[in-house]
């Protein structure tokens, strides 16, 4: 049973079809990598899903429930958790403090301030930590930490209000080899565990293959073509339209990801 669904999807800018009656289903733990070339409509879908941008045309559903008009806020508490391409923290804050926050917001006291967050629900931001390795460092400043390190941070905030479906925008952008593969295996664990699904966009071509379940494709706001990750290397028009940007799917046998 699918968990979002997202039907006929539209969105323009001007006289410009961002995104063209794209329509596609993810379910419970399932990794679907969005992937297509420079202005294909990636980030468009993610903000309308997320509820920054609202849709021309469409529905949205997540476990049933319409998200086209919601504000981000309320889809947040409805159990979709978000990361970003460049990671956003409060760099003044500890590790611990960064989650708490998190918290914070989830339980509806953000704006209680007078109480110390230090207080606030140490325990379960401790435990979140743990799971995505950084509990070690807890009470760390954020400004202190290597890159890779404040993406987990920010992937144990976004598990904060426990959520069904991750949305990870270039979660490894900027990070070296090593770093994307353990923070991609980090994920893949989490929804194997939490079962929760995770739809994410991603430049890095061996990351998508390693770590996707499936693949769906957009090229100028329309969905072309959908699958398994060795049916998307092989679809003649993913390779028309990657040869256009001058990016080719090296065809080697896929190894299952460790964790």
């Amino acid at each position: 049973m699918s968990l979002l669904k997202v039907t006929n999807l539209g969105k323009s800018f001007g006289g410009v079809k961002a995104v063209d009656g794209i329509s596609f289903e993810l379910a419970k733990g399932e990794l679907l990598a969005l992937i297509g070339p420079n202005g294909a409509g990636k980030s468009t879908t993610f903000n309308m899903v997320n509820g920054q941008l609202k849709a021309d045309q469409g529905s949205i559903t997540l476990d049933g429930t319409e998200l086209i008009g919601l504000k981000p806020r309320e889809i947040w508490r409805l159990g979709v958790g978000r990361t970003f391409q460049i990671a956003e923290t409060f760099a003044s804050l500890t590790v611990v403090e960064n989650v708490q926050m998190a918290l914070l917001s989830h339980d509806h006291k953000l704006f209680s301030m007078w109480r110390r967050a230090s207080d606030h629900k140490r325990d379960e931001a401790l435990a979140l930590l743990d799971q995505v390795g950084m509990k070690s460092q807890a009470d760390r400043p954020c400004s202190v930490l290597a890159y890779g390190d404040v993406k987990r941070v920010e992937l144990a905030i976004a598990m904060a209000n426990d959520p069904k479906l991750l949305l990870m925008d270039e979660p490894t952008a900027g990070m070296a080899p090593k770093e994307r593969n353990s923070l991609m295996a980090l994920t893949k664990q989490l929804v194997i565990d939490r079962g929760m699904a995770v739809l994410f966009t991603e430049h890095s071509m061996d990351v998508v293959f390693a770590y996707a379940d499936r693949m769906i494709v957009l090229a100028r706001g329309r969905l072309i073509a959908g699958g398994k990750p060795l049916e998307i290397r092989d679809h003649p028009k993913v390779q028309e339209v990657y040869f256009g940007t001058g990016k080719t799917f090296e065809k080697k046998k896929q190894t299952e990801p460790t964790a």
